[in-house]
Parts: structure tokens; sequence; C-alpha cells
């Protein structure tokens, strides 16, 4: 009998299931098309439907005339735009509210936040009751209540309180006047944009130099004189156009001039108010997030309270409140939504009233998902970057 040697035995079969990336990537091939035919199955069971029902679908309707009024817009509009146009003024209406409240939330949120650290008693307690209160009721209520201070607390067109003869305050809002339309605007507009690229470049500049001889700039100085002093050149050289456009009451209301509106005055006043209550808490959990030794230090070498916040532990308190501020710039873009319940046109009233006018309900929405989507992502990526820029770096 032959008797079978060690080196003449042949390895043994390892099956492929045996492999975990092999089993990874056929589930993730699974998963795939599971969610492709699930996808699949309800896309085509909306058709048939739709179909079936004679509702139209497609996207063909954004090029048919809106047919109604929207009272705030940015750009030229009237009932004879398309839907598309229609659209785009709520967007831009969106995102008019989402940045002023951004910039707004953030400044005073700040100062709540370090109020709440102040060593004066009744100034603490102050910035304590501000967020708990607006912290712990919904922002709806908020903009009901606002809304409706705002539309009864001021009289009529007619009985509209004067400043001046130049500033008309009522419950139809505040008019004023502005500069009509001149070419010379677009070459101003361009200016302010190459005064504050050339206050990036000079900072830039500005602390190297000190880097390499310790002299200061007064960068903030010429900033304001680029940033100001570039448009108002600007506007010298292209003959200084100062005619304006007066509001006057004409009727039941207000004609020429311009106005802000309450509807937007109440949306931007409850979003910056019940969002700085949340970036306060960011703001003072930072700054006592920071070593106390931090503070000891700077006041030792005799730097003011007010310094010792400026200089040393905002700028190092940055790092920690940044990613969670991202989230509050998140919110308040979102939260502008409910604008449609006091009344004012932001994108998702406009394409409320484009639903009711087409019938085409799923197309809209997924209009202002998409819209939603995009804003979100890209202040997510700009935020992203900005925590990378101030990250501290190891050498």
């Amino acid at each position: 009998m032959a008797v079978e040697t060690l080196g003449s035995r042949s390895p043994a079969k390892v099956s492929p299931w045996n492999d975990p990336v092999v089993r990874g990537w056929v589930f993730q091939i699974v998963v795939v098309g599971l969610v492709g035919l699930l996808a699949w199955f309800l896309v085509s069971n909306t058709v048939e439907n739709l179909q079936r029902q004679k509702i139209a679908s497609g996207f063909h309707y954004l090029e048919r005339e809106a047919g109604f009024e929207i009272g705030d817009t940015m750009i030229a509009y009237s009932p004879a735009s398309t839907y598309a146009r229609a659209i785009l003024v709520g967007l831009l209406n969106t995102l008019k509210v989402a940045v002023l409240g951004i910039f707004l939330s953030t400044i005073l949120g700040t100062l709540i936040g370090v109020g709440r650290l102040s060593p004066n008693w009744l100034l603490a307690k102050v910035c304590e009751g501000y967020v708990e209160m607006f912290r712990n009721v919904p922002l709806l209520l908020w903009l009901f209540l606002i809304y409706k201070v705002i539309s009864e607390a001021f009289p009529g067109p007619r009985q509209a309180i004067d400043v001046l003869s130049t500033f008309f305050l009522s419950n139809r809002g505040l008019y004023f006047p502005v500069p009509l339309a001149s070419p010379v605007h677009a070459w101003m507009g361009l200016a302010l944009l190459a005064g504050i690229a050339a206050t990036v470049v000079m900072k830039r500049w500005a602390r190297k130099r000190q880097d390499a001889t310790g002299q200061p700039f007064p960068v903030i100085w010429a900033g304001f004189g680029l940033v100001l002093g570039l448009p108002l050149l600007v506007w010298l050289l292209g003959g200084a156009p100062h005619q304006m456009s007066w509001p006057e009451l004409k009727g039941f209301n207000f004609e020429g001039g311009t106005v802000i509106q309450p509807e937007f005055t109440a949306l931007l006043v409850g979003l910056v108010l019940y969002t700085s209550a949340f970036v306060a808490e960011i703001v003072r959990s930072g700054i006592l997030a920071l070593n106390k030794g931090q503070s000891e230090a700077a006041m030792a070498i005799g730097l003011s309270r007010a310094q010792v916040m400026r200089l040393v532990l905002l700028p190092q308190a940055l790092r920690i409140i940044v990613p969670p501020m991202t989230s509050q710039y998140l919110n308040i873009t979102k939260n502008s939504s409910l604008a449609i319940a006091i009344g004012y046109p932001d994108l998702v009233a406009s394409v409320n009233v484009t639903i009711n006018q087409t019938g085409q309900a799923i197309e809209n929405i997924l209009i202002i998902m998409a819209a939603y989507l995009s804003v979100s992502l890209s202040i997510s990526a700009f935020m992203n970057w900005y925590n990378k820029r101030i990250a501290l770096r190891e050498r």
C-alpha cells in the first residue's frame, strides 16, 4: 500500500464566501440592487397612476405664464413671468433671509453668550433669561407674535409715521427713497467687490509684514477706505448720478421708493432672536471649554477683560465653536420655510401657489428639496473649509 507523504498532500480549497472582501462586495451589490428595484417600482407606479388620472407630469409647466403676484422681489417679476422665474424669486427671498439671519444671529448670539459669562450679575441673568425664553418656545409662535405686534403697533398708510418726510412707517412696512437705476451702479458693485478682494490681500500682506518686522499695519481703517472709497470714486467718475425715487402717498398706499415689508421684518427678527439663543450657548460653552490659565495669563500681562475676550479667548474658542455653529446655520436656512405661515413669499410659498395652479405636486416638491439640499450642502462645504483653515497644525 502506497504511503502519502506530507509534501505531496494537495492544499485545501478555500471557499470564496469565506473571504470577507468578497462577502462585503456581494452584500453591497445586493443592497444597491434592492434599492434600485424599489425606486423603479415606486417611479413606475407613480407615473402609471398619474397617467390613469390624466395628471400631467414633467417640468414643461415651468415655461408657462405664472399669473400670480409676488409682493417682495429682488429681480424683475410680473404675473406674465414664467413659473420658473416665480420659483427663482422665491429662492432669492429665501437666500436673502438666510444670509441676513446668519450674519445677525452670529453677532447677537456672540454678544449674549459673552454676556452670560459677565461678572455683572444683572447682565448675566438677563442674558440667561433671554436664552431660556427663546430656546423653550417654538419658533412658529414667536413668528406669529412678532408679526401680530408689527401689524397692529403701527397705523395705516394714511396715518403713517413721518420721519423728516423721508421715512414713512406704517403697518404696510417702512418706505424710504432709493436711487434710480443707473449703469454706474453696476460698476460701483464691481468696485465694491474689488475693494473687498484688495482688503483680503492687504490683510495677508500686513500679517507677513508684522511677522517679519514687528510693525503693525492699520488694516481695518485701510480696508474701510478701499471698500467705501473705490465705489465712491467710480460714482464720481460716472457723473455722480443722484436722481432718487421718493415714496409718495397715493390712494390707500405709498408709491415710489422701496419698502421693507412687515412679513419680511417679522420673519427675519424671529429667526435672528430664536437662533441667537442657541448660538449664545455654543459660544459660552466654547469659551468655558478653554483652560482657565489662558485668561489668567492674559490678565497677568495687563490686558483688560475686553481685550482678553477679543484677543485670547474668542480666537481659541473659535475652533470649538465652528462645528456646532454649522448646524445652527443650516437650521436658520431650513427654518425660513416657516415664512409661509406669516405670508412672506419665500421659496415654499411660491412653489405652493405653483402646486395649486398646476396640480403637479411631485415635481414642485422635488424642486424644493433640491433647492434646500443645494443650499445646505453649500453652507456645510464652506464651514468645513473654514474649520480646516483655522484648525491647529502640528509642525
